[in-house]
């Protein structure tokens, strides 16, 4: 069984992340950078020298990769952690579920609603009524 660490692509002018391969075990290989170019679709647009690549060993940091954000600074080619306390961040996506579910709510007795009115126009006009 082999471990494969992430590769992180990056924009090198802005230090955005274009692709984290993340980490892989088992019966993998390492891809090669041109290998990765090929099969990244945002990679396969883009210049390869605009790009850079971090190695990531595997298992390094992965607690945080699963907790934070994250950018690469561009001038010293290392990662930035995002460390706004993930109770914060879960409660705003929390808050906006909970207008979404809302919002679909009022949605749905609006359409019933619509939908009774259509079904009693429809049984009037097939009773020989007017709706």
């Amino acid at each position: 069984m082999q471990n494969v660490g992430r590769k992180i692509y990056y924009d090198k002018l802005t230090g955005n992340v274009l692709v984290d391969t993340g980490e892989m075990s088992g019966d993998v290989r390492e891809t090669t950078i041109e290998e990765d170019f090929a099969v990244y679709t945002v990679l396969s647009g883009r210049n390869p020298s605009t790009v850079g690549c971090l190695r990531i060993p595997y298992g390094q940091d992965r607690d945080k990769f699963a907790r934070y954000a994250y950018h690469v600074d561009p001038a010293t080619e290392k990662i930035v952690w995002d460390l706004t306390p993930p109770q914060q961040e879960e409660e705003q996506r929390k808050q906006t579920l909970e207008q979404i579910v809302a919002q679909l709510e009022r949605e749905n007795v609006d359409l019933m609603l619509a939908l009774t009115q259509v079904y009693e126009e429809l049984l009037a006009l097939q009773s020989g009524g007017t709706p």
